[in-house]
């Protein structure tokens, strides 16, 4: 399944990060997009773009079971990217409970509607490589056990390992994506350590690193991930693949002082230098990605090495920035 003109698609959290890009490239193929959001913000991609008025819109929360099964009913959806979620790991340290209740009962409700109706083809479900925890070895695969204990993590766990049940149990045509850390234009969570590295750049003040610099991450640029996901689908017409997760990460990873100076010295403010906090808690030192599985039944490969991805990001935050 390649051709999208047409098809009806729902994507939970349309207006985040990733919801808006995915959403944009639907539109490009053609799809007819619903998107369900919550809280409106004028500095979605989706708003600034203008893409938000390409698509239909339904305001509401995953967390009602009711919505979400009319939306997937009256809209006829063939298929189904479910990415809405409390996404920031300090959010869900400081409000555990909204964390759990956005992740893991979204996550039953998009699974639930879908099985009841029967007439969903394809449900992507968005977990992460927080999921897989602390584990003995290097790199994640997916056969590993997940074992994400903090908030998020667990969260993250408990969505994937129900997209798994809903498989085993009902032969629900829904596939997992596990991706690393996604950066790229669009990204307005200035917790996470791109968009805020970039901002201090941009406005001349030094950049803040919480952690003591040494955390190795795995990085992966937005439109690579994106095809990813877009990739999941067209290929849920094969159900070798259902129930299945795939990672996807560019498989060299950083560190994350490395990744600071990297952008300083893309931003060509070398004058600048990083001020280390080490007052990070609670983060597992190393995490990253083997993604040999994507490669080898998705065809997928990412295509934009780390600096390429950083520099086309500078550029959006630029004007973004000093335009508002």
């Amino acid at each position: 399944m390649e051709d999208w003109k047409g098809r009806r698609v729902f994507i939970t959290g349309c207006t985040g990060f990733v919801g808006s890009w995915l959403s944009k490239e639907l539109i490009e193929k053609g799809a007819h997009v619903i998107g369900l959001i919550r809280d409106v913000s004028q500095d979605s991609l989706l708003s600034l773009t203008g893409d938000i008025n390409k698509i239909t819109v339904v305001y509401g929360s995953v967390e009602n079971y009711y919505l979400v099964e009319r939306i997937l009913n009256e809209y006829s959806v063939d298929t189904c990217f479910h990415l809405a979620a409390q996404s920031i790991v300090l959010t869900a340290n400081r409000s555990p409970l909204s964390t759990f209740k956005t992740n893991i009962m979204g996550t039953w409700n998009v699974l639930e509607a879908s099985r009841r109706l029967g007439s969903v083809k394809r449900v992507v479900i968005a977990s992460s490589d927080k999921a897989y925890g602390e584990q003995n070895s290097l790199p994640y695969t997916e056969e590993m056990k997940l074992l994400g204990r903090n908030p998020y993590d667990a969260s993250k766990a408990c969505a994937d390992i129900l997209a798994q049940s809903y498989y085993q149990s009902f032969s629900l045509p829904v596939v997992i994506s596990r991706c690393g850390n996604i950066y790229g234009p669009g990204d307005i969570n200035f917790s996470r350590i791109v968009p805020d590295t970039m901002r201090s750049l941009i406005f001349d003040r030094n950049p803040i690193v919480r952690s003591d610099g040494s955390y190795l991450r795995d990085y992966i640029y937005i439109k690579d991930a994106v095809r990813g996901y877009i990739l999941l689908a067209e290929n849920l017409d094969n159900s070798d693949i259902w129930g299945e997760a795939f990672n996807f990460g560019s498989e060299k990873p950083i560190k994350v002082i490395d990744l600071v100076n990297l952008i300083i010295e893309i931003s060509g403010k070398t004058q600048l230098t990083p001020k280390i906090l080490g007052t990070a808690k609670g983060e597992i030192k190393a995490q990253y990605l083997a993604s040999q599985k994507s490669k080898k039944m998705l065809g997928w490969r990412n295509e934009y090495s780390l600096i390429e991805g950083l520099k086309e990001t500078y550029s959006w935050y630029k004007k973004f920035l000093l335009k508002k």
